[in-house]
């Protein structure tokens, strides 16, 4: 007889659960489009391009091109893999066109701080503000952008869309004055709008302390707390997505209480696309909630388990 191996009780639990997930949609798989159903985001998390398992990557990008009933994909920055150099960008460009979905695009720290080439350890070095100002200007002519921070109207909801495009200083996902001054205006001008922020770095404090940079002033959103007192002052925003910690689905950081920023904004991690397994969130915005659902790219099939339904302002 063969030998008889006897699983983990999670493991089952996770694949029947994606069997459910898998079945209970056809052609989708995340819930077919009913009366109700309005529109559909699907969230890239730091590609860095072209960067390792590179085959993995492109699967992923032919699965959520297969998709029927996405109204935006939105890629979370560190977009390049490195320093955002002229053939990390022209490959980027190549990468994503196979995807007739609307792309829209947010500066990480990859993609504009550094100099191209590293220093004599292997090490990045922070590029000086002329550098950092071409690298942006080249982000935004190689995604055919007017600006690096604007916004957008999607059915019932505002979608704000925040680059990391600081020229002094040493942290890695900080917005400039003028960034920050220009979200103030539109948060002010939108106060009855459920408004949905996306990001390069997530928000402080919505993490548990698994890593040294969890949490850590170079790895959250900064001005933090600029940002902790516009969003105190804006209780229309609901829901943050983000990437830069290349948080797995597998961590208990993924979809926990904790990822909710001062009891009122709840903070979307993505994993990295530079690994074996990875995981898209989809987010379905419906009037007054937004469903986030989790498809598992390794197992190929959606994550009932780490379905969470966020409250939005009707």
């Amino acid at each position: 007889m063969g030998r008889i191996v006897l699983l983990p009780i999670r493991v089952w639990l996770i694949a029947l659960l994606v069997l459910i997930g898998t079945l209970s949609a056809p052609g989708f798989g995340v819930g077919a489009p009913g009366p109700e159903r309005s529109y559909r985001i699907a969230l890239i998390g730091d590609p860095h391009l072209p960067g390792t398992y590179l085959a993995s990557k492109e699967a992923l990008i032919r699965t959520v091109g297969g998709w029927e009933g996405i109204d935006r994909v939105i890629v979370l920055g560190d977009i390049c893999d490195r320093a955002g150099t002229a053939a990390e960008y022209a490959f980027a460009k190549a990468f994503f066109a196979p995807l007739l979905q609307p792309l829209r695009f947010v500066v990480g720290n990859h993609d504009y701080f550094y100099e191209d080439e590293p220093n004599f350890r292997g090490r990045l070095v922070e590029a000086p503000p002329e550098v950092r100002r071409m690298k942006l200007a080249r982000f935004a002519e190689t995604f055919g952008l007017k600006r690096l921070y604007f916004e957008e109207r999607l059915g019932d909801y505002l979608l704000v869309y925040l680059s990391a495009d600081e020229l002094h200083g040493s942290l890695l996902a900080q917005f400039s004055k003028e960034q920050m001054d220009w979200f103030e205006n539109v948060l002010a001008r939108n106060r009855t709008v459920p408004t949905l922020v996306f990001a390069h770095a997530p928000l402080a404090g919505t993490l548990h302390a698994y890593h040294e940079h969890a949490n850590a002033p170079s790895f959250v959103a900064q001005p933090a707390e600029s940002l902790r007192e516009l969003i105190l002052a804006n209780p229309q925003i609901v829901l943050w997505a983000a990437g830069h910690m290349h948080v797995p689905a597998t961590n208990e950081s993924y979809a926990a209480p904790v990822n909710q920023y001062e009891g009122r904004v709840m903070t979307i991690h993505n994993s990295n696309l530079g690994r074996k397994r990875s995981w898209t969130n989809v987010l379905d915005l419906y009037p007054g909630r937004v469903v986030v659902r989790t498809y598992d790219h390794g197992l190929k099939g959606w994550r009932p388990d780490l379905e969470r339904t966020i409250p939005a302002p009707p």
